[in-house]
């Protein structure tokens, strides 16, 4: 079946990147109000404002109007008090979008918050920020980049501005001072930056006690998925002709999320029919998604799902309906914690707004935003990278 269709109708939940408008006509009165059907904004002192700054402003080769336009658009948003809510700029919005492509240039972190500060919620893979230790639930404290004469506290730091600061030249280098629950102090980690490619999928075969058991790693619900996906369905159900297969290990863990319809695709495949999750929406309107029509190609095979802190938003979602529909037991840990919903509108001129617009429900009608889900079999990390015991948990938990 060819899922590129549902590209342009996706639901997106990802932590960087997540916006819907909501449109309205507007016209400016003499007294500097902007009107709307529902309401009124005073903006008179705004103007005021900007009278002032262009009599007595010293460095007025700095005010460039469109840029104190989206300053004052992204002031605006920001006052909700939403960290998942932003007005994001051409430049900011061009690179949310290639985030979603699947490659960009950073340092290879997905952020989120965690009780409002800003937190990692997951290294992507082979990432410099892997590399360098970064775990999913850090808390990034403050931003340094001395070739941009960055030095910046995180406190009330909006995402666009954490990514954009983050982000830079290939071989540059950002200074992160980051937090991790169980230390004294805070300290810093150096990162060098490079061209971050974001898999989507993988998959192994391993072989345990006389059994293969296919070992699928999700990195990331990408756009690629809709064709990766059915490609590795294909790959296991060959392998399963050759005899001694002992089931599924699907590994979310640090998944941030992606493309929600990518998340129903894949539960599509493990689900036979039901609703995979509920969008309920602050008028109280409700949008299910539902098991895809001719799917259930993986419905007989035992499977086991991970998670850990850094599974969020999407991953949870089929993780959590994988669970409540008796599919799959989860081994792990406590995932992150993302249960609202966001939707994207680009405007013409480059630029995008992000706004919460709903929550979504788990097929039980639990919300786990900012709760997070709590594994069936709790399995600590371990600190020797070389031995993976949540993975030889699963594969335990599989065959017995």
């Amino acid at each position: 079946m060819n899922f590129k269709y549902i590209r342009n109708t996706f639901v997106i939940l990802a932590l960087l990147s997540v916006v819907f408008v909501v449109g309205f006509k507007i016209g400016k009165d003499t007294a500097g109000v902007i009107t709307s059907s529902n309401n009124k904004l005073n903006l008179s002192l705004m103007w005021k404002v900007k009278d002032k700054l262009s009599q007595t402003f010293l460095e007025k080769d700095k005010m460039i109007d469109k840029n104190m336009e989206y300053g004052a658009i992204q002031g605006m948003v920001a006052a909700l008090d939403d960290p998942y809510t932003v007005f994001l700029p051409p430049t900011d919005n061009k690179s949310a979008n290639e985030d979603l492509a699947g490659q960009f240039g950073g340092v290879g972190i997905s952020l989120g918050y965690k009780d409002k500060t800003l937190a990692v919620v997951s290294p992507l893979p082979k990432s410099p920020a892997e590399k360098a230790g970064v775990k999913a639930g850090d808390l990034i404290l403050n931003i340094t980049d001395k070739n941009n004469n960055v030095d910046k506290d995180t406190n009330d730091m909006a995402l666009d501005e954490a990514v954009k600061l983050i982000r830079g030249e290939v071989g540059t280098e950002v200074t992160l001072k980051m937090f991790r629950e169980g230390k004294v102090a805070a300290y810093d980690v150096v990162l060098k930056r490079d061209n971050i490619v974001v898999p989507s999928i993988e998959l192994e075969f391993k072989e345990q006690n006389g059994k293969k058991v296919a070992w699928i790693k999700l990195y990331k619900f990408t756009e690629t998925l809709f064709d990766e996906w059915p490609e590795k369905v294909a790959e296991i159900n060959k392998e399963k002709e050759k005899g001694n297969f002992g089931g599924i290990v699907l590994d979310l863990r640090n998944n941030p999320g992606g493309f929600l319809q990518a998340s129903v695709l894949v539960a599509s495949d493990f689900i036979k029919s039901g609703t995979i999750v509920t969008q309920e929406s602050s008028n109280g309107r409700e949008e299910k998604y539902d098991v895809l029509p001719n799917m259930g190609n993986l419905l007989k095979d035992k499977l086991v799902v991970l998670v850990n802190g850094g599974s969020a938003s999407a991953a949870e979602i089929l993780a959590g309906a994988i669970r409540d529909f008796s599919r799959a037991k989860l081994v792990g840990e406590k995932s992150f914690g993302k249960g609202t919903v966001q939707q994207p509108e680009d405007f013409p001129d480059g630029s995008g707004l992000h706004v919460t617009v709903a929550k979504w429900l788990l097929p039980s009608g639990k919300n786990i935003h900012k709760e997070g889900i709590v594994p069936d079999v709790e399995v600590k990390s371990g600190d020797d990278p070389k031995i993976d015991l949540q993975l030889n948990k699963a594969i335990e938990v599989l065959l017995k």
